[in-house]
C-alpha cells in the first residue's frame, strides 16, 4: 500500500486568504501533488480523500469540480473512490484543504530505490510558488500529471519523484540515499534547487544520460540535469 498526502492553507477564495486563487483550481493542484506523489512510485491510485476545512457549498462544491478534473487528467476510471468531509457547522473565513490517496502496487514494482550509479537526475518544469504557480502553468513551466506519466512509459527513467515545498536538491539527495548513492551537482543548474517547488511544478527523473534527447523529444517543459548519481 501506497499513500500520498498534501494540503494547503490560506490559498483560495476566501476573506483571509493570503493567496487569492478560484477553489476549483486549488482543488485541482492540491489533488495533483497527492495523486503524482502514488503514482511516481508504480501503484495504481484506488481511493482519494478530501478533508475540506471549508462549507460543502460554495467553495466545497468547487474544490471537488477541480479533484476530479486532476483525477481524469491522471487517466483514472469511474470506479475510483472518492471520499471525504467538510466543515458544516461553523463559517469559515480561510480556506484549508487535504488530500490524501491510497494507492496499491506489488512489491517488485515499486520504483523506489531503483536508480543506477552513474544515471543523471533531471529536472522537469521550473519551482514556484504561491501566485507564481497560475503564470507559470500559463507559460508551460508547470511539470504536471501527464508529464510524469510520459516519464513513466520510458523504459529507460529508472525514478520518478515530484518535487514540493522541500525543494529540488532535498529530493534529488532523498533519490541518491534510498539507491545507496551519492548526489554529484552539475558544475552549473539552471533552476534554483533550494527553491520551493510548491504544488510539484518540478519532476524529478533519473535516466542514462545518452537517453536525455529522447526525455527532451516526449516532455515540453523546460528540462534542466541537475547532476550524477555516484
Amino acid at each position: 500500500m501506497v499513500v500520498g498526502c498534501d494540503s494547503s492553507g490560506g490559498i483560495g477564495p476566501k476573506p483571509l486568504d493570503k493567496v487569492k486563487v478560484d477553489a476549483h483550481t486549488l482543488g485541482r493542484f492540491t489533488a495533483r501533488v497527492a495523486l503524482m506523489e502514488v503514482l511516481s512510485t508504480g501503484a495504481k491510485p484506488i481511493c482519494l480523500v478530501n478533508t475540506l476545512c471549508v462549507e460543502p457549498e460554495p467553495t466545497g462544491f468547487e474544490i471537488v469540480q477541480g479533484i476530479r478534473e486532476e483525477m481524469q487528467q491522471s487517466g483514472l476510471d469511474s470506479k475510483f473512490a472518492v471520499t471525504g468531509s467538510s466543515e458544516k457547522n461553523v463559517p469559515v473565513r480561510q480556506t484549508g484543504l487535504g488530500v490524501t490517496v491510497i494507492g496499491i502496487a506489488t512489491r517488485n514494482r515499486l520504483r523506489i530505490g531503483c536508480s543506477k550509479k552513474k544515471n543523471i537526475v533531471a529536472s522537469i518544469g521550473i519551482p514556484l510558488v504561491g501566485s507564481e504557480v497560475l503564470y507559470g502553468e500559463r507559460k508551460g513551466l508547470v511539470a504536471d500529471t501527464k508529464d510524469l506519466l510520459k516519464l513513466l512509459n520510458l523504459d529507460f527513467v529508472r525514478e520518478v519523484v515530484p518535487v514540493g515545498s522541500h525543494g529540488v536538491l532535498h529530493e534529488a539527495k532523498t533519490i541518491a540515499k534510498e539507491s545507496h548513492l551519492r548526489l554529484q551537482l552539475a558544475q552549473r543548474v539552471e533552476v534554483d534547487v533550494r527553491k520551493s517547488a510548491g504544488p510539484a511544478t518540478v519532476i524529478l527523473a533519473t535516466l542514462p544520460e545518452r537517453q536525455l534527447p529522447k526525455a527532451y523529444d516526449k516532455i515540453s517543459k523546460p528540462i534542466n540535469v541537475i547532476g550524477r548519481l555516484l
